[in-house]
């Protein structure tokens, strides 16, 4: 069960009035280069409230990206048979800025045919906007349904007024939604 609470941001001894405002111009920041991905950049997207936080999803064709082969060694590894980029951003509800260090599973299931999935979604550093995001392969250009799931994170929370979010699991559907495939 989710909560749709608003989260708290008052100040205390952890967060006065500057530090808070500070913090919502951050995420406004960051939701504006959001918006410019789901809306400008991606094939689709969308967003929704789900308790603590604000759960977003953009989609694209399959991608190339660096992946660390060791120390000091980056290798871009292109799509194979990957036809298929989802991308999922996660941020807090009250503040907007992004949320790390999340776990997440997503499942994509076309109107006709079999689930792709439970996967999981990690984190990718992006030069515009961090996100998590995953290359996979699924049947065809089509509408799905997207199901996501972030688990409660086990990081810690400073400020004894602030501090008290994010501790369910939460799940969001995103109904319709249409899915271009292919590799840039």
């Amino acid at each position: 069960m989710t909560t749709t609470r608003k989260p708290p941001e008052k100040p205390s001894d952890e967060a006065n009035r500057h530090q808070i405002a500070m913090a919502k111009k951050e995420g406004a920041a960051y939701h504006a280069s959001l918006k410019y991905m789901a809306e400008e950049v991606a094939d689709s997207g969308g967003m929704k409230r789900a308790g603590d936080y604000i759960v977003a999803y953009a989609q694209e064709r399959a991608e190339g990206m660096y992946m660390l082969k060791g120390e000091g060694k980056l290798q871009w590894d292109a799509p194979t048979d990957e036809n298929c980029h989802l991308e999922i951003s996660v941020s807090d509800a009250g503040d907007q800025r992004f949320i790390p260090y999340l776990q997440i599973m997503a499942t994509l299931t076309p109107e006709q045919g079999k689930a792709v999935g439970p996967f999981e979604v990690p984190f990718v550093w992006h030069p515009g906007l961090y996100h998590y995001g995953i290359n996979i392969k699924v049947p065809g250009d089509g509408t799905y349904r997207l199901d996501v799931r972030i688990k409660s994170p086990t990081f810690m929370r400073h400020d004894e007024i602030n501090g008290k979010r994010y501790a369910e699991t939460i799940e969001v559907t995103f109904d319709a939604v249409p899915i271009k495939t292919g590799q840039e």
